[in-house]
């Protein structure tokens, strides 16, 4: 299933880059080599400067005319001009900042210069003796969508790279004191502690397996915001539950299980989304606290319905129904308990502390769990070797040999890895999200009441973190931190992980091969 979302990813983002440019070229949207009246200010000073600074005046009825986009006000542009040997004509180098029209930040981007412009300035008369009335032509621009995504794809397979890169001196360090505790007995004592709920979700799993201790230990760590100690335990909660598989290359129902818990992103305080709404102005930051929580809980409610079933429907068409028939009744029961608890959790946690003791109540919690937050990893370290030694392990040469297996794994992700970013970054580059994608499922969400302003921050989510994020802020910044678009987009950050980055990097530490449709193994 994955092969196709992956190709669909690409061929979607390049065929929306390659239309989107051809309808930018055949309506001239650059206006290329076409003269904007603009004022230029020329200083005495400078009068027999080769080269010198100053700015030139567009007015915003000029502009909007132009390019059939309105400003706000005109526009006073820094340049450095430069002399041609053509009489009043100048090279003129501008610099783009914040202040600069997005039109011409694209034409910028598109030129591979990132934040410079270059154009020609030509004198047609003088207004006064430092000022004086022209047109410029600015430079050439011609598929900008396909240069994005070129330089997208490019940039990205070696961000993934560094990313995967990165990951050794953590992989090796948490595995190193993962196999400490596997050796000391440890992690045997944990998924023995947990037994009870784990042989429900995981029944192919032995009860005492190290597979549950890691998987605990993951969840747990992604609970209390700690990403740097989730992905190791990740990736060895994969590595064991692989150990387990007899159809290598291939996706358990236990893994996949493992990875919709995951990718739910249930996490107590969604530190990041509060601090962009604190930077915001919020009056609030911590107010979604209680939704993401509801959030999570429900995507993770819906993430082990789904495997489950697709489960059942892998065993065959007989055995599925009879199964649904025998339990209705306690599948109904269920799902209405635990709805009803994540409604009572998140209620809860944003509301019960301020209702039944105070405010000061409430931010004392906060502060307990940003406190846990802060001690848990060496808290965590210190008891995995403590109990090691205690057990006479031999730890240093124990933690040795983990961090072998967690350079190993670390750098085994980095095809996948690039895999999957390359065809992310070709999708958003391309333009397919915001001009195909949005529009279609509009159709869909504007008779359920959710914003279209918030779509792109739904969709953005699961593909990439500092897209989402980059998404998140602006949408706060138009709309307000504490408006209901901006409570909603906080909640979708908060309560989700980067799904297919996740997928990239957990089956690829196993070798899963990604073509497979993994919702259907057994």
């Amino acid at each position: 299933m994955l092969n196709y979302v992956w190709l669909a990813l690409i061929l979607l983002g390049f065929a929306s880059a390659v239309y989107l440019d051809v309808s930018d070229i055949s309506s001239n949207k650059f206006r290329n080599n076409d003269q904007l009246e603009c004022s230029v200010e020329i200083p005495e000073k400078f009068q027999n400067e080769q080269t010198f600074d100053t700015k030139i005046l567009i007015s915003k009825n000029s502009f909007q005319k132009f390019y059939n986009q309105s400003v706000e006000n005109d526009l006073i542009v820094p340049v450095k001009l430069t002399r041609t040997n053509q009489r009043n004509l100048f090279t003129a180098f501008i610099k783009t900042d914040n202040s600069t029209p997005e039109l011409w930040k694209e034409i910028a981007a598109a030129t591979g210069k990132e934040d410079d412009i270059i154009g020609k300035i030509k004198i047609t008369s003088t207004t006064d003796s430092t000022k004086y009335s022209g047109f410029i032509v600015l430079e050439t621009v011609s598929f900008v969508y396909l240069k994005k995504v070129t330089n997208e794809a490019i940039k990205i397979a070696g961000t993934a790279v560094e990313i995967a890169l990165g990951l050794i001196g953590l992989m090796a360090m948490w595995l190193g004191v993962m196999k400490v505790a596997e050796d000391a007995g440890l992690i045997k004592i944990i998924a023995n502690f947990i037994k009870p709920v784990t042989k429900k979700i995981f029944p192919e799993i032995p009860a005492d397996h190290p597979a549950i201790g890691s998987m605990v230990m993951n969840i747990s760590a992604n609970m209390l915001g700690l990403g740097n100690a989730a992905t190791p335990f990740g990736l060895k909660a994969m590595e064991e539950l692989d150990s387990l598989n007899p159809n290598k290359g291939t996706a358990t129902n236990s893994m996949i299980t493992f990875l919709a818990i995951n990718t739910a992103g249930l996490t107590l305080i969604p530190a990041t989304a509060i601090a962009v709404r604190a930077a915001a102005g919020s009056s609030d930051p911590t107010i979604i606290i209680g939704t993401t929580m509801f959030a999570a809980f429900c995507a993770t409610l819906t993430g082990l319905t789904t495997a489950k079933l697709f489960h059942l429907i892998s065993a065959g068409k007989e055995k599925f129904v009879e199964t649904i028939k025998r339990n209705l009744k306690k599948i109904f029961t269920v799902i209405f308990a635990l709805v009803l608890i994540a409604i009572l959790i998140s209620v809860g946690a944003m509301n019960i502390f301020s209702l039944l003791f105070n405010e000061t109540s409430f931010n004392a919690f906060k502060k307990i769990i940003e406190i846990i937050s802060v001690i848990a990893i060496p808290v965590i370290i210190v008891s995995f070797i403590g109990f090691g030694a205690y057990k006479k392990v031999k730890v240093y040469e124990q933690f040795v040999e983990g961090a072998k297996e967690g350079f190993n794994i670390a750098v085994r992700i980095i095809p996948y890895l690039v895999a999957m970013l390359v065809a992310i970054a070709i999708f958003r580059a391309g333009g397919a999200m915001n001009n195909w994608l949005v529009p279609i499922l509009k159709i869909v969400t504007d008779p359920l009441g959710m914003p279209a302003e918030a779509l792109p921050m739904a969709l953005m989510r699961p593909l990439s973190g500092s897209g989402s994020l980059g998404i998140m802020a602006e949408i706060m910044k138009v709309h307000g931190p504490d408006s209901f678009i901006g409570i909603l987009v906080s909640t979708f950050f908060g309560s989700t992980e980067t799904t297919f980055y996740v997928l990239a990097v957990y089956f690829g530490a196993v070798n899963v091969n990604l073509a497979v449709t993994f919702f259907l193994s057994s």
